[in-house]
């Protein structure tokens, strides 16, 4: 398989990524199961997916990578704002554009997410038929869970407050509001100073990320996802989505399923723990989907 760099249409944006397929692309070539892939919160493509997606071509599968709109190489504004629901319809409509690739098989067609994407897998394998695989990695299983996590409650009225301000502002004209993504000390800003070796990273998003984040709750889909094969990797010390909501979420789907635990942080699988990480989900991709 060889990498080259796309562009696709997603609900009014341009997506942009990378697609691993036959050196020709050639219909030739067809009956390659796909594997669609993309990355977290406020990340973008290059800051280590390459890792895993150059590991499951190797097998053998085609890969679709995209930067989520307003983030990387992609279109969409406001810049660096995250709208779950709006990601998870631009994953649905990824899987579309995959499966009308000529070197690819429709009917084996799978997802693999990572922290928000994680949920966003989740979701999308419990609403979309066409998924018949799924592997999500360190999920975020609730988002009024994970404010409450990440914003102590003696600063969460003030926040709250300028979440507001923020709403008031836009309607008069005004720019959104930013804040930064990873605060300097912080374990994400470690992680991103890790993997961001090409400096694409922004390291901010949109106030109003953190408010749609509040109203996202992917656990509520778990019951839902079967019969889809699940296969969850958790790291043991992850506080950033913390590992015991997504046991938690787990528990709650239905067969067949499988939890892999990893040790470490939450970002630990992409870096210290990759190789198991990706050795995992290449085993379950090769499960279900060959």
């Amino acid at each position: 398989m060889e990498r080259r760099d796309i562009v696709f249409e997603a609900n009014g944006e341009k997506l942009a990524g990378w697609l691993y397929g036959p050196a020709n692309g050639a219909a030739d070539a067809a009956g390659h199961p796909l594997i669609v892939m993309s990355h977290g919160f406020s990340a973008v493509i290059a800051m280590g997916l390459d890792d895993y997606a150059a590991g499951f071509a190797a097998a053998g599968f085609a890969v679709l990578v995209y930067d989520h709109r307003n983030y990387g190489a992609s279109s969409g504004w406001p810049r660096h704002e995250t709208d779950p629901w709006q990601q998870v319809e631009d994953m649905r409509a990824a899987i579309s554009f995959g499966r009308n690739l000529a070197f690819v098989d429709p009917e084996r067609v799978g997802l693999w997410g990572t922290s928000y994407s994680g949920g966003h897998a989740l979701t999308v394998a419990a609403l979309d038929q066409r998924v018949k695989c799924v592997v999500s990695q360190v999920p975020l299983v609730s988002g009024q869970r994970t404010f409450k996590a990440w914003v102590p409650k003696d600063k969460r009225p003030r926040f709250l407050r300028r979440l507001e301000a923020d709403r008031d502002g836009r309607a008069r004209g005004e720019p959104p509001a930013v804040t930064p993504a990873a605060i300097p000390g912080s374990e994400t800003a470690e992680w991103a100073g890790a993997v961001d070796k090409d400096g694409t990273y922004g390291n901010e998003v949109t106030l109003r990320s953190l408010d749609l984040l509040r109203g996202y709750e992917p656990m509520a889909f778990m019951t839902r996802i079967a019969p889809t094969p699940l296969l969850m990797i958790i790291a043991d010390q992850d506080t950033q989505t913390p590992v015991a909501w997504q046991r938690e979420a787990f528990a709650l789907a239905g067969e067949p399923k499988k939890l892999v635990t990893l040790p470490g942080r939450h970002y630990d699988p992409y870096t210290a723990q990759l190789v198991p990480s990706r050795q995992a989900a290449l085993d379950w991709f090769q499960a279900h989907l060959r």
